[in-house]
């Protein structure tokens, strides 16, 4: 008990949260690491899932190397990509790692939330006079929408976590304090932080979450049909 008092105790001493390498500085690394990451990840899966999921090619390709990329060690991979990138760019190694851990549930998302749709649907919106832009842009992704949300959530996630390992390579982010405590036996440090990352995860998850329920159309919420519609698309 008395580690974990302490750990609270260096967590919201106001000391630790103003300075160059406070808290606060850490914290915004980390979400910054973490944002440009799932963002970057995004621009690259999202398209490529939309593509899969409505056309139908690809499917198992992609989850081959979805799976085959989610077996991978993070911190095995940050370290190859550094060795490989050079000691000078370093933030670009790290950074790209992340991406890499983030694409795998954003991909799945993507193109699970369009092979989800009711055929029947997508078979109304097409005798409507839909063209296939218009069945994807007005029917699948607002119907798909959810579960490219709970991609982006477990990606999130998972980068957030694995952040944290950045600062085995000087990058900083909330791994900073875990490793310097490590180092300096302050298991009050190493708790503590531990414990901001862990509130970190649970905020983002929470608040993607809500996101994730926001983008439920009304209609499945409340369990009635949609109609499609040429110009409104569904409603």
């Amino acid at each position: 008990m008395n580690l974990v008092r302490n750990s609270l105790d260096w967590l919201i001493d106001p000391s630790q949260w103003q300075g160059e390498d406070s808290l606060a500085a850490l914290l915004g690394e980390q979400l910054l690491y973490t944002f440009v990451a799932v963002g970057l990840a995004a621009l690259v899966s999202v398209p490529l899932g939309w593509w899969i999921g409505h056309s139908g090619r690809g499917r198992d390709i992609a989850v081959a190397i979805t799976g085959m990329a989610r077996a991978v060690p993070s911190f095995g991979l940050l370290i190859l990509l550094v060795l490989l990138f050079g000691v000078l760019h370093k933030p670009e190694a790290a950074l790209l790692t992340f991406v890499l851990l983030a694409i795998p549930p954003i991909l799945a998302g993507s193109y699970t939330g369009f092979q989800a749709i009711d055929r029947r649907t997508l078979d109304a919106a097409r005798a409507m006079g839909m063209s296939e832009l218009q069945v994807m842009a007005k029917v699948e992704i607002p119907l798909g929408l959810p579960l490219l949300v709970g991609g982006l959530r477990s990606a999130m996630l998972q980068v957030v976590a694995t952040v944290t390992i950045a600062a085995y390579v000087n990058l900083g982010g909330l791994g900073l304090p875990i490793i310097s405590g490590l180092n300096l036996r302050r298991y009050d440090m190493v708790l503590g932080a531990a414990l901001l990352v862990a509130m970190l995860a649970l905020t983002i998850d929470l608040v993607m979450g809500l996101i994730q329920k926001m983008s439920v159309p009304g209609g499945l919420l409340r369990g009635t049909r949609f109609i499609v519609d040429p110009k409104d698309g569904i409603h």
